[in-house]
């Protein structure tokens, strides 16, 4: 039996409908980019207007809707790099409850400001020398804290999974059946979630984990069967896809699902993120680098893709001004040489 059902990404769905917490976001299609890309059609998922610039906040207010009394009046912990701790930290004080997050040090400055903006109390540590896990669960366990884990929680991956339920009931609205979907993926919670909704097709989508190269441990561990971590010290510019190795909770449901890996380098995740902004809607879309990745791997896989319906999650838009910049001038150049017409 897996650890999350579908059953609980739907009770999930009604809870939160229910709470009017969150909204529907957008599937934006992006007919354009298919035709130069060689795709049947091409849509994205667009869940960076959330009020924190990402889905987090599907698996956060899950948690928060189940709380007890006594969780409540102890406060919540969390460990994140930023859009999760953004998430808790907002959520914390629409509910007046007390939030303490575990962040890296070199967490972009504006996803700690945001943090501590929503009046979060922030413990910071040295993710390249230091457990992050280990040392959540240690604070967790010490002060009493109830732990809203970014990824591997069973709430959170049935919060997650509410996105694959508005896929579907987007795509079923414009008599689409889609052939792929593309998750962008770090410790799992994501694409676990969307997996579970796989169920509500006749014919079930292929399902693909998208990750930079030198963070590839989900990819690795599909192909194995079992879990791989990542090298230790490895850095990617994807802060939010740097979880040491897959959830303990994500894995077999990715494997039950016959999930496959995509990886694409870094370069090609800031051209992705020129793309977006330049190609996607008629306004176009901000994405950090963690939230372009899915579509740096379909730019990566165009062949393995070839006349599909495709369907990527655009999951994040937070990354400091001057950063940004820098990545989408990278990313004009690649794109100037791979995609020519893509770059005017």
């Amino acid at each position: 039996m897996l650890p999350v059902s579908l059953e609980d990404v739907q009770q999930a769905s009604e809870r939160i409908r229910c709470s009017r917490a969150l909204y529907e976001s957008p599937l934006v299609e992006a007919p354009y980019l298919a035709g130069i890309l060689g795709f049947s059609r091409l849509f994205i998922k667009n869940e960076t207007v959330h009020p924190i610039g990402a889905f987090k906040e599907r698996g956060v207010v899950n948690h928060f809707l189940q709380l007890t009394d006594k969780q409540k009046r102890r406060g919540v912990f969390a460990i994140s790099s930023g859009n999760h701790a953004q998430a808790v930290a907002r959520q914390a004080r629409k509910f007046g409850i007390a939030a303490t997050i575990l962040m890296p040090t070199d967490a972009p400055r504006l996803k700690l400001k945001n943090t501590r903006a929503y009046g979060a109390k922030i413990i910071t540590y040295d993710r390249q020398n230091q457990n992050g896990e280990a040392l959540a669960l240690k604070i967790a366990e010490e002060r009493g804290l109830y732990l809203i884990h970014p990824y591997n929680g069973l709430r959170t991956i049935a919060g997650q999974g509410t996105i694959g339920l508005e896929i579907h009931q987007q795509m079923q609205e414009q008599g689409v059946t889609p052939d792929a979907l593309i998750v962008p993926c770090s410790g799992g919670g994501l694409a676990a979630g969307i997996a579970l909704s796989r169920g509500l097709y006749a014919d079930p989508p292929a399902l693909y984990t998208a990750e930079p190269e030198n963070f590839d441990d989900m990819r690795r561990s599909l192909e194995a069967g079992y879990a791989i971590a990542n090298k230790a010290g490895a850095k990617s510019a994807c802060d939010a896809l740097m979880a040491p190795c897959p959830g303990e909770n994500a894995l077999p449901i990715l494997s039950h699902h016959k999930a496959q890996g995509l990886t694409a380098k870094e370069e090609l995740i800031f051209a992705a993120m020129y793309i977006a902004s330049r190609h996607i809607d008629h306004l176009g879309i901000k994405l950090e680098p963690s939230g372009a990745t899915a579509l740096a791997c379909a730019l990566n896989h165009t062949q393995k893709l070839q006349g599909q319906k495709v369907v990527i999650i655009a999951s994040g838009s937070n990354a400091d001004s001057d950063r940004y910049i820098a990545m989408l001038e990278k990313g004009y150049d690649v794109t100037r040489t791979l995609y020519p017409c893509l770059a005017p």
